[in-house]
């Protein structure tokens, strides 16, 4: 592994997600009515499926993903959590200590655009609704990809749990009246980021179809592509092989 670098603070939503509340877990479980914390055990569980010794939680805000990931490992296995918020892997390490004993797992202050890893470094890469934030009106997209293509092994796999889009029209515009009607104002009156969750409410309406996240991650280089939609597809795992 190489040495980490100073994350370039101009980047997109850098300053939204320094500014992480005392609440961030409990909005999270409020607007997703606790199916966050299933939805990224699902995730954790594709991550572990094809038993890596060496897994990247890449922004890992506060540190669930890479938690459950140590949790359910076999022995031996190495979690590391990368975020470039300051305040979010402070509380990620508080998490950590006091459920896993830091045993098996450590985090890192990095950018995804540049990652402060050797190439082939990990067997899988997980990603818990950060997702979007990568490649949401980011021009930095396809970095990103790269960089994720880059540190995985060949064979290594890529699991991303997020937001989708519904197939049924019905649905998905119900969906969307809930992120714009419940989600944002709630996330904003807990908060007092009123930005951070009008962003947050407006990315998930907009943000690709499950077909679309796919194509993406192929014309990045991955060579096949996996989906499960999750509770009526407003979420889904995507499993990219490298």
């Amino acid at each position: 592994m190489g040495n980490a670098g100073k994350p370039d603070r101009s980047k997109p939503l850098h300053r939204m997600f320094t500014a992480v509340p005392p609440r961030y877990d409990l909005i999270n479980t409020l607007i997703t009515w606790g199916f966050d914390r299933g939805w990224r055990r699902k995730a954790a569980r594709k991550c572990l499926a094809s038993q890596p010794g060496e897994v990247l939680d890449l922004c890992c805000g506060t540190g669930d993903l890479a938690i459950n990931l140590a949790r359910s490992g076999q022995n031996g296995i190495a979690v590391v959590g990368i975020d470039y918020s300051r305040p979010m892997l402070e509380l990620a390490n508080k998490k950590a200590t006091s459920s896993t004993g830091r045993r098996q797992v450590s985090f890192l202050y990095g950018d995804a655009a540049a990652l402060p890893f050797s190439a082939g470094s990990f067997d899988c890469v997980g990603i818990s609704f950060a997702f979007r934030n990568l490649t949401y009106k980011n021009p930095l997209t396809q970095r990103c990809l790269a960089e994720v293509l880059r540190v995985l092994k060949n064979g290594g796999r890529f699991v991303v749990v997020e937001t989708s889009q519904p197939r049924v029209k019905l649905i998905r515009k119900l969906y969307h009246l809930y992120l714009r009607w419940f989600v944002s104002p709630l996330g904003s009156l807990l908060s007092g980021n009123k930005g951070a969750y009008r962003y947050l409410a407006e990315s998930a309406a907009h943000f690709y179809r499950a077909e679309e996240v796919t194509e993406l991650l192929l014309r990045a280089g991955f060579s096949e592509v996996s989906y499960r939609p999750l509770f009526l597809g407003v979420a889904g795992i995507h499993v990219a092989t490298k």
